[in-house]
């Protein structure tokens, strides 16, 4: 059985989020291959910044962590041992304003641990999360992915292969501000649901 880590990070509902309804039909068909799903909604948990004491935390080894040490450090604890265990990523989010949300740029400044996430080398650093598959399904209404303001796409792929994590697949819903945008919708979740089939 694959275990299977779904991220989210619109603001909206679930009925109401494009990049949920794609993400959900990719999670869906995945399950049903015989998946275990962990969900980890980043819009609904409150997930905390990044301060200079998290970040302390964070690098202190855990056996040599003070008890407020402990306590600042368990949410990141909580979220790499998801990306850890996960053998499959679905990961939806929208674009604002040519970017990620700030709780996934938040998710990734504290999963990003060196030395358990990646490490540093000789040669420069090195993903030590590999042999995982990531799904990206996005969604954006006037940023089409690729593009050179494209920030959210590019940068993503780029963190997840930081840790490790390069086989990347994206499932996109973008300019959908503009004409077409249920076509586009459409196309979007049909993909998502061919991928998994």
């Amino acid at each position: 059985m694959s275990n299977i880590l779904y991220i989210t990070a619109s603001i909206r509902s679930d009925a109401d989020s494009i990049s949920r309804g794609i993400g959900q039909r990719l999670v869906e068909s995945l399950a049903a291959r015989g998946g275990k799903v962990v969900t980890r909604d980043l819009a609904a948990n409150d997930i905390p910044h990044l301060t200079a004491e998290r970040f302390a935390a964070n690098l202190t080894p855990t056996a040599e962590r003070t008890p407020e040490q402990a306590e600042l450090a368990a949410y990141a604890d909580a979220l790499i041992a998801e990306l850890q265990a996960a053998d499959t990523i679905v990961l939806a989010a929208p674009v604002y304003n040519f970017g990620p949300p700030a709780t996934l740029k938040a998710w990734a400044d504290l999963v990003a641990r060196a030395g358990t996430t990646f490490r540093y080398t000789a040669t420069g650093p090195e993903g030590l999360l590999t042999g995982k598959k990531a799904y990206l399904a996005i969604a954006s209404g006037g940023t089409p992915m690729g593009a050179d303001f494209d920030f959210m796409s590019r940068w993503l792929t780029f963190f997840l292969g930081f840790l490790g994590i390069t086989d990347v697949e994206m499932i996109a819903a973008d300019g959908i501000m503009g004409q077409g945008a249920q076509e586009k919708i459409a196309a979007a979740q049909e993909k998502a649901e061919r991928i998994a089939a």
